[in-house]
């Protein structure tokens, strides 16, 4: 096996993910998921329940 054959299955194995992550990404099972996040920019932050700490709590808290 020479460097040539390792080139070959590097690129083939890389056109298979690279094939396999398309499909995955257009699969119908994961269209309701996607709009729900194409959808986040135009929602109002009032209706948004924050999952998280701010920055600036999670700091003033490390440090007591």
């Amino acid at each position: 096996m020479d460097i040539n054959d390792l080139r070959i299955t590097v690129t083939v194995l890389g056109l298979v993910l690279f094939l396999s992550l398309v499909r995955w990404a257009y699969s119908r099972r994961q269209r309701a998921g996607f709009d729900e996040a194409a959808q986040l920019p135009f929602l109002d932050e009032s209706t948004q329940k924050p999952t998280h700490k701010p920055l600036a709590r999670r700091e003033k808290d490390s440090h007591e």
